[in-house]
C-alpha cells in the first residue's frame, strides 16, 4: 500500500500582501505528476486546505481543479481529506456524499454524539485491509457531550478519550490522519513563524503523540516543517510551498509512504516540490545586495536587511528596480541598534494565564501552586472556546 501524505495546502494564501496563486498552481500540478508516475493507493491531505474559514471562490476553483485531475487518473486513487483548524468544517463538507462516488473521502467534525465514531476507510492490498482512521482538528468542548461524566480537561485527555472508544483491529495496519499540535519525548516540533500564532500559549493544545501509539503511520497536519515526531512514523510531512520568511531553509517535498505486511516498519520517500519563485533572506550593504541578483534569483520572494552604516539616496526604489517581489526592508547598522538601546523597554503584551500568574504573585506574595494553575489552564481555555479561539 502507498500513499502521498500531504497537508497544509492553505490555498488563497498571501505571502505579505503578495499573491501565491501561480506558486500554488505550480505545486499542485507537480504533485498531480508525481501521481502519475507513481500511482499511489492513496492520497491523504490532513487538514488546512483553505487559509481562509470562508474561501475566494479562486481558491475553490483551484482545490476543485485539484480533486478532478487526480479523480481522472486510472486506476482510480481514493483521496482522504480532514478538516484543519483553518477550514470551516460546513464548507469543506460541501458534496460529500456526492466525492465519496469518485472515492473522495471528507472528515470535518469529530464524533459529537453517541452514535458516531472516526470516519474510517478501509482500502486493501496483497497484504489485506489497511484502516484509515480521519480525525479532524478537535477541541475539547467539541466532544464534550460525548463524555458526560466525566468530560475531557484539554485537548490530549480529548483525543485519547476519542481514540479510546474506536475498536481498532491490532491485527491489521492502521493510519490516522489527525491535524493537531503533537509532541513527543519531552520536545516539540519545530515551528515557523507561519504557524506561532495559533499555538496556543503555554502549550495548552499540546498533544503527546504516545496517544498515537496504536497506529501503523500517523499523517499529521498543522506544523509547516517535514519532521517526526515521537518516533519515526509519526509525522508532520509540511507545507508543500514555504508560506513565511522563517521557512527559508525548509525543503519542500511530498511524504510518501509504503506500507508492507503487519509489524514491518513503512517505507518513506520525499519527492521534492518547487514553487515558481523561493521566499529566502538577502543580508548586506545595497551595493553587495544588488550585485547579487541574477535572472534567475531576482524574482525571488525576498526580505531585505541592510547593513550601510549611511542610509544610500532612494533604498527602496533601487532594489524595487531589481527585486520586483521585495517582502520587506530592513536596516541594521550601528545607528539604528543604538536607537533600539535607547528607547524605552517595550512592555510585552501578556496572554490571559501569563497575566492572571503575574497577578496572583504580586496579590499573595508567593508562587502559585501546581494544582491552581491547572485549573486556571482550564478555565482559561474553556472561555477561549466558548469565544471561539
Amino acid at each position: 500500500m502507498k500513499f502521498f501524505h500531504l497537508s497544509d495546502l492553505h490555498i488563497g494564501k498571501q505571502l505579505i500582501g503578495r499573491s501565491l496563486k501561480e506558486n500554488q498552481e505550480a505545486v499542485l500540478k507537480q504533485i498531480i505528476e508525481y501521481a502519475k508516475e507513481i500511482r499511489p493507493d492513496a492520497v491523504l491531505i490532513c487538514g488546512d486546505i483553505y487559509d481562509k474559514t470562508v474561501p475566494s471562490g479562486e481558491a475553490y476553483t483551484m482545490f476543485g481543479r485539484f480533486l478532478d485531475d487526480l479523480s481522472e487518473l486510472r486506476p482510480e486513487i481514493s483521496v482522504l481529506i480532514i478538516a484543519g483548524n483553518h477550514d470551516s468544517p460546513e464548507r469543506l463538507s460541501y458534496a460529500g456524499s456526492f466525492l465519496e462516488k469518485h472515492r473522495i473521502y471528507l472528515s470535518v467534525f469529530p464524533p459529537r454524539v453517541q452514535e458516531e465514531y472516526l470516519k474510517k476507510v478501509v482500502l486493501r492490498d496483497e497484504y489485506g485491509p489497511v484502516n484509515f482512521y480521519l480525525l479532524p482538528f478537535l477541541k475539547p468542548g467539541y466532544v464534550r457531550s460525548l463524555f458526560p461524566q466525566k468530560p475531557p480537561e484539554g485537548y490530549e485527555s480529548a483525543i485519547r478519550a476519542v481514540l479510546e472508544r474506536e475498536s481498532i483491529e491490532e491485527n491489521e495496519r492502521n493510519v490516522i490522519l489527525s491535524h493537531q499540535f503533537y509532541a513527543g519525548g519531552g520536545k516539540d516540533p519545530e515551528t515557523c513563524d507561519s504557524e506561532q500564532a495559533v499555538i496556543m500559549a503555554g502549550g495548552l493544545d499540546r498533544v503527546d503523540a504516545s496517544v498515537l501509539s496504536a497506529f501503523d503511520y500517523g499523517a499529521l497536519g498543522h506544523i509547516h516543517g517535514s519532521q517526526r515526531v515521537y518516533k519515526d512514523t509519526i509525522r508532520y510531512c509540511g507545507t508543500p510551498y514555504k508560506y513565511s520568511v522563517s521557512e527559508e531553509n525548509h525543503k519542500k517535498s511530498i511524504t510518501v509512504v509504503t506500507l508492507k505486511a503487519k509489524g514491518e516498519a513503512p517505507e518513506l520517500a520525499f519527492l521534492p516540490l518547487f514553487g515558481i519563485q523561493d521566499v529566502r533572506k538577502v543580508r548586506g550593504s545595497l551595493d553587495e545586495i544588488l550585485s547579487q541578483a541574477t535572472e534567475d534569483n531576482r524574482h525571488d520572494f525576498v526580505s531585505i536587511t541592510l547593513t550601510n552604516d549611511e542610509e544610500p539616496y532612494r533604498i527602496r526604489e533601487r532594489l524595487e528596480e531589481v527585486y520586483d517581489h521585495l517582502l520587506e526592508l530592513h536596516v541594521d547598522n550601528a545607528r539604528t541598534r543604538k536607537m533600539l538601546m535607547e528607547q524605552e523597554e517595550i512592555v510585552p503584551v501578556l496572554n490571559p494565564l501569563e497575566a492572571f500568574l503575574q497577578f496572583y504573585k504580586a496579590i499573595r506574595n508567593e508562587e502559585i501552586t501546581d494544582e491552581v494553575k491547572k485549573v486556571m489552564e482550564q478555565i482559561v481555555q474553556e472561555a477561549k472556546e466558548e469565544e471561539g479561539i
